[in-house]
């Protein structure tokens, strides 16, 4: 069941990430975010009452990795130990990650501005802030005792919408947007909470190091929503990296055995 849980937060988040890209195609990034929050927020208010009580994410491969490797590290140090199975599912996990996370060349990245080595070196610091901002996020939630239910869940949300909102009425930004892509943002939110929760339900219920890496799988899902939504061909990197997220999920699941 842990291992369902996992993958199923990985596809959810993959499914969210790649719905969410798509409607910062047609609208600015703060209104899409504080709908997707504030939707995921309402729809944890709901199904609070129902869920157990606890019984139970160069650039993007930088995010995604760091994002791994800190619950991982860190819950090696406080005593984890995964069969070599396992851990060689981890290693092959992470692999994989940057492998389908490698963002594809053409002529719309080549049309672009050009970016000077200042550019791009401030592209990778916001890379590992955001990568490590995800990984403590995953790991504090890890750290929630069982007792605590969905709540932390709850609480990080309504801190969320709380400063997205800040955010808008600060910047004067207006977050009417065509139905359209507000029903896209909606989809977003709900697929991203629905996500966060089998996260924080498996690691309840298994190792933190093999659940995280699970998790964390999702490039792969929403690189193939690409392919099959979008049509966008895969490079043979990321064809790698999804059959390379397939063996690693194999590895893992024979190493709890």
């Amino acid at each position: 069941m842990v291992y369902l849980l996992a993958i199923g937060s990985a596809v959810l988040y993959g499914a969210a990430d790649f719905t969410g890209g798509l409607t910062t195609r047609r609208a600015s990034t703060i209104p899409v975010v504080l709908i997707s929050q504030a939707t995921g927020l309402a729809l944890l208010t709901v199904i609070l009452p129902v869920l157990p009580h606890g019984t139970m994410a160069v650039v993007a491969p930088t995010t995604a990795v760091c994002a791994v490797v800190i619950p991982v590290v860190v819950s090696v140090l406080l005593g984890e130990r995964p069969v070599p199975l396992a851990v060689a599912g981890i290693a092959l996990g992470i692999v994989s990650i940057v492998l389908v996370s490698q963002q594809q060349g053409g002529t719309q990245a080549q049309s672009a501005a050009p970016t000077s080595p200042r550019s791009r070196r401030s592209g990778l610091g916001t890379a590992l802030a955001s990568g490590i901002a995800i990984g403590f996020f995953l790991l504090s939630f890890a750290q929630t005792g069982s007792d605590a239910g969905m709540w932390p869940l709850l609480v990080a949300r309504l801190v969320s919408v709380s400063l997205f909102a800040i955010m808008a009425i600060a910047g004067g930004r207006s977050i009417r947007m065509p139905a359209p892509v507000t029903a896209l943002a909606i989809l977003a939110g709900a697929m991203d909470m629905l996500a966060n929760a089998l996260y924080l339900l498996a690691t309840r219920q298994g190792a933190l190091s093999i659940v995280v890496t699970l998790s964390s799988l999702y490039p792969a899902s929403t690189v193939l929503l690409a392919r099959i939504v979008l049509g966008e061909r895969l490079q043979p990197w990321q064809i790698t990296g999804v059959g390379c997220a397939l063996a690693a999920v194999v590895l893992i699941v024979s190493g709890g055995r």
